[in-house]
């Protein structure tokens, strides 16, 4: 995916009521932003980090810039999470996903109950896909991990999933993770045991768990590479 127009950078002042964050210019002037990410952001929204953001040309938006990514030092950390299923969807489009080659279609945002909707649905093929991705934008000794705060819609997810795979379908959960420095996912067990527990227990059902890493750039964000799975220990 690449940005339609060029990133412009600042420096992170504060992220403050989940989705507002303060930036501060070269100039030295400042800005409000939005910040499209419902989770904690943790470690990779420390004051003083060097940011980038794009702007809406939407003339009804409150804050028209949006942040779009966190440099730790090492490396850029994409956390924008609306972006992540474009990101996806477009690698496997383009045949980058070996494991989700084989489809005639794909349909986004694809309600499969009352009370459920995935992210994404592969048709054609032997079997329906239904896939659920998730943005991973934290890391600790080498391994990406999610969730970065306690999340009772991703359990909720899994459990769809596992209830398809049930009915016949194939199912599976997609961990985007934005940033370069990690070589394997893994579930973040200390932040919300229950997910890291359904996860285990869905991949148990037939749930299929891929993880996938994205090198982010202010230019683009490009998958690049499968990484390994580690559920325990």
């Amino acid at each position: 995916m690449h940005f339609s127009r060029p990133l412009k950078q600042g420096t992170l002042i504060k992220r403050y009521k989940r989705f507002l964050a303060d930036i501060k210019l070269p100039d030295s002037s400042r800005i409000t932003v939005h910040c499209p990410n419902s989770g904690s952001m943790l470690a990779c929204s420390e004051p003083g980090s060097l940011v980038c953001y794009s702007r809406s040309d939407n003339p009804k938006r409150k804050y028209p810039h949006t942040l779009e990514m966190v440099h730790n030092g090492k490396t850029w950390i994409g956390v924008n999470t609306s972006r992540t299923n474009r990101i996806v969807a477009e690698a496997i489009e383009n045949k980058q996903i070996k494991e989700l080659n084989h489809f005639e279609s794909i349909r986004r945002e694809v309600k499969t109950s009352a009370e459920s909707r995935l992210d994404l649905l592969l048709e054609g093929g032997e079997k329906q896909t239904y896939i659920e991705v998730k943005n991973c934008s934290l890391a600790e000794n080498g391994w990406a991990l999610f969730p970065d705060a306690v999340t009772a819609r991703g359990t909720k997810h899994l459990r769809e999933l596992a209830r398809l795979v049930n009915l016949g379908h194939r199912g599976v959960i997609f961990f985007l993770v934005q940033r370069l420095d990690c070589n394997g996912f893994s579930p973040a067990a200390a932040i919300d045991s229950v997910y890291a527990d359904t996860l285990v227990e869905a991949q148990l059902k037939g749930v299929e768990i891929l993880a996938y890493q994205a090198e982010v750039t202010p230019v683009s964000i490009e998958i690049v590479r499968s990484l390994p799975v580690r559920l325990e220990g």
